[in-house]
């Protein structure tokens, strides 16, 4: 299900006077604005080609309908969040959950949807139905040679997809580890790692690059052989300069300052992209900015300030992509608001008044830095965000038009009530 531009001019007309009063009271406060609204409307955020069904737990999954049955209907849905919001113009692609089997015919629809392809994810967390050895002790780690083969001929396999679609980046997110004491040698499973990784890196082509995604914790519960930013910026150095440490919010021990730790791969040059989510105790992967919107804000103003000290472009310098887990919600409504909570933060962030900010950072004002940060925090900046879909087509409120539309009532229609997502 498709939206035609006009049918959201339609809708936003009669929001239009309402929306334009709010705007014109908070850019009458904001001189920044028009440069804000600028670098909003280029702001874009991949979604995942596992995100639009329904997740579950390890105890359950409870389906919602009109799920997307293959990887064309997923695109599809991909398409309609982009045409609401005009922010998640790119997909991100998980083999072998979502194979192309055409490329050109993937890539081509991709294109008439205003989709790009963003990185490319492989998978050696799980034992899929054809293969020959078993993942169960690890992959790149494995004790085993020819199991560490599989392995590195599997993110081969995907880096040779991505070439076909016209991305430029590789994730690599390894379940690898142990679940008891004496189960591993640590140095030896980092080496093995390191020489498997080094075969997937000598094989990236001109202008890609490789993410090392890290995880404190699950499936193993003893030790992570990428198991924190430490661990994933060794693996990232010793690479070379096309590898990059990968930011998943979720996956930190409790109470981490991510936001501290963001800066410091940004001053090492080494910071690669973000996975958005966010959580109450582990990875939870629960609705971008739905329990710690001001951490949110936090990352954000580290990301702000260090992609404008190195000259980065905004749009383009780093990897975003939303990675949640939709359990009890319909999963283009959470991906919705998901959207909307980095747009807000990320517009906040621009809002930081960074000259005051360091002059109070000189003087060792503690207070005027963090009513600083406050400030920019607590203003209310929706109608730039609004105004910056509406400025590319969107609709001022996607959430609002998409429940006015029925828009799930008629996928289930169009899919059936008991689809089930690849993947899930």
């Amino acid at each position: 299900m498709l939206f035609e531009k006009n049918r959201i001019t339609d809708y936003n007309q009669p929001l239009l006077a309402a929306h334009r009063r709010r705007l014109a009271a908070l850019t009458a406060e904001t001189p920044a604005a028009p440069g804000i609204l600028d670098k909003l409307v280029r702001f874009q955020v991949a979604i995942p080609s596992w995100a639009l069904g329904t997740g579950g737990t390890r105890f359950g999954r409870f389906p919602g309908g009109g799920e997307p049955r293959n990887l064309i209907e997923k695109m599809e849905d991909i398409g309609l969040l982009h045409a609401l919001t005009r922010s998640a113009g790119a997909i991100s692609l998980h083999i072998p959950w979502d194979i192309p089997e055409d490329t050109m015919h993937i890539r081509s629809l991709a294109a008439s949807l205003g989709l790009r392809f963003d990185a490319m994810n492989s998978n050696t967390f799980q034992d899929q139905p054809e293969q020959t050895l078993s993942y169960k002790f690890g992959s790149l780690q494995h004790v085993r040679p020819e199991i560490r083969r599989q392995a590195i001929d599997h993110n081969l396999e995907v880096i040779q997809y991505g070439i076909g679609l016209g991305s430029n980046s590789i994730n690599v997110w390894l379940s690898d580890g142990s679940c008891f004491p004496g189960q591993l040698n640590f140095r030896k499973a980092f080496e093995n790692t390191l020489e498997s990784l080094r075969e997937i890196y000598a094989s990236l082509p001109q202008g890609w690059k490789m993410f090392v995604e890290y995880k404190a914790f699950e499936p193993n519960f003893y030790s992570m052989t990428v198991g924190d930013w430490g661990q994933s910026l060794l693996y990232a150095n010793k690479l070379g300069p096309k590898a990059y440490t990968l930011v998943d919010l979720g996956h930190h021990l409790p109470n981490a300052n991510i936001e501290q730790i963001v800066s410091l791969l940004m001053m090492e040059g080494k910071l690669g992209g973000f996975h958005f989510n966010d959580s109450k105790y582990g990875d939870d992967d629960l609705t971008v900015g739905s329990i710690k919107p001001y951490q949110l804000f936090l990352i954000f103003n580290e990301l702000v300030e260090g992609m404008d000290d190195l000259g980065m472009d905004h749009a383009s310098g780093l990897g975003w992509m939303i990675d949640a887990s939709h359990n009890v919600k319909d999963p283009l409504e959470d991906l919705l608001q998901s959207l909307e909570a980095i747009m807000i933060s990320y517009a906040q962030a621009l809002l930081v008044d960074r000259t005051a900010l360091s002059a109070a950072r000189q003087d060792n004002d503690v207070v005027r830095a963090q009513e600083i940060l406050q400030h920019a925090f607590r203003t209310d900046v929706r109608p730039l965000v609004a105004e910056a879909r509406l400025r590319d087509g969107g609709a001022l409120d996607p959430l609002g038009l998409y429940r006015m539309a029925g828009v799930r009532k008629n996928l289930i229609a169009a899919r059936g009530m008991r689809t089930i997502t690849t993947g899930l």
